[in-house]
């Protein structure tokens, strides 16, 4: 890999930890101003709509910015929003302002490595990615229970402290500011674009004629779009159901509910290590039967009653997750930056993928109002998965879509 490509790892490794342990403590936050349990998907919709709003524009501030100064700003406004929320802004407004950051950093951290990493390395460095993001998500986790656990509130009591959720968030400052300390180690790749668009009408209009490039390519594009768009919407809303199916059916507290959420962390990346080492690129399509398999597993899981079929349950569903993601994040970032740019093409990504997990947010947080029991919640999920794979496998065949010899190592333009 490229020289000081583990330390960008790193650094988004810290800083992606810090957003999934603020999750955690964000609800313990609503529990604590007394709000209901269906407000807990509010959280992630805040944090997630400046990915579908700013779309148009942060792929060209990335392009436009140098990269490795774009992250290192958009930490510390990661961090800015935290300490707002410690001095008592609404969690929604603070999770809106951490969401944008987090929207900007994006297509910063994928547009470089698409820059510096050469195609034939491309799958096995975005295996090192998916794995260090579901670190990030298994130790945010861990550190997210650990936060507002008994023993952490008890602590922080005994200390003096008005409120133990307040030092939980300056806990978390100071991971943000570890991963600002290690983004400014990455050199630049160096690269520029020809100068963006920056009126509204052409920014807009720019962006949609790459959304509807992207969706349109019969090489790749339109299938790893489609399954990447699919598993980011279906996996955000497992997250926070996994919470709640963990404290209503299987009797835990928040903290263990974290814990256990974290084993499908740990499954996911068993399984995008193992399709990092073993997929090639160009054979990136085969892996779309394990959607049916992800399907099929989220429809059975929640229909689980002991903690001993829980875990495996979960680490078997991130493992065929994470296996089935990494092929096809790889082929849609290489499709991607051979059609747009670096930039363009991530906003396009996380514009799309985003756009799905808000409406799966939105509709889980609809059914949870109306009373849906959330076991047939997470059923319905599960399957849905798994129709939404079969037509694409069938569309697939119906279209003969597949990879052209030498499309993936670049010798063939979109």
């Amino acid at each position: 890999m490229p020289p000081r490509f583990h330390t960008l790892i790193a650094a988004q490794f810290f800083s992606a930890l810090a957003d999934n342990a603020l999750l955690i403590v964000g609800i313990a936050l609503l529990r604590e101003m007394g709000q209901p349990a269906w407000w807990a998907p509010l959280l992630k919709l805040s944090f997630t709509v400046a990915y579908v709003g700013l779309a148009p524009v942060v792929g060209l501030i990335a392009d436009a910015w140098p990269k490795v100064a774009l992250m290192t700003c958009m930490n510390g406004l990661k961090a800015a929003g935290v300490g707002a929320m410690a001095l008592g802004l609404d969690p929604l407004l603070a999770f809106g302002i951490v969401g944008t950051a987090a929207a900007c950093y994006a297509p910063a951290k994928y547009g470089l490595i698409t820059e510096i990493v050469p195609p034939t390395k491309l799958v096995a460095a975005n295996g090192w990615i998916e794995v260090s993001v579901v670190c990030s998500v298994l130790l945010g986790t861990l550190v997210g229970g650990l936060l507002v656990s008994p023993w952490w509130m008890a602590a922080i009591g005994t200390l003096g402290a008005g409120r133990p959720l307040v030092a939980s968030l300056c806990a978390l400052l100071g991971i943000y500011g570890l991963a600002a300390l290690l983004q400014l180690r990455v050199p630049e790749s160096g690269i520029r674009y020809p100068r963006p668009p920056r009126r509204a009408r052409e920014i807009l209009g720019d962006f949609r004629v790459a959304n509807r490039a992207l969706w349109r390519d019969r090489l790749g594009g339109r299938l790893s779009l489609s399954m990447t768009t699919l598993f980011w919407g279906a996996g955000a809303t497992l997250q926070l159901a996994v919470l709640q199916w963990a404290q209503e059916v299987l009797g835990l507290r928040l903290n263990q509910g974290a814990y256990l959420q974290a084993t499908v962390a740990i499954g996911v990346v068993a399984g995008a290590g193992l399709a990092g080492r073993w997929i090639a690129l160009h054979h990136s399509l085969r892996v779309m039967p394990l959607g049916l398999m992800l399907g099929a597993l989220m429809l059975a899981t929640p229909w689980v009653t002991s903690l001993g079929g829980a875990l495996p349950a979960m680490v078997l569903v991130g493992a065929v997750g994470g296996a089935m993601v990494v092929p096809m994040n790889a082929l849609l970032q290489h499709r991607g930056v051979q059609i747009l740019s670096a930039g363009r093409s991530i906003a396009v990504q996380g514009f799309n993928e985003n756009l799905s997990i808000l409406l799966m947010l939105g509709a889980c947080a609809v059914l949870q109002a109306l009373g849906v029991p959330l076991v047939w919640l997470m059923s319905g999920l599960g399957l849905f998965v798994f129709l939404c794979v079969l037509v694409l496998m069938i569309r697939r065949r119906a279209r003969h879509e597949t990879l052209v010899p030498g499309a993936a190592e670049g010798g063939i333009s979109g």
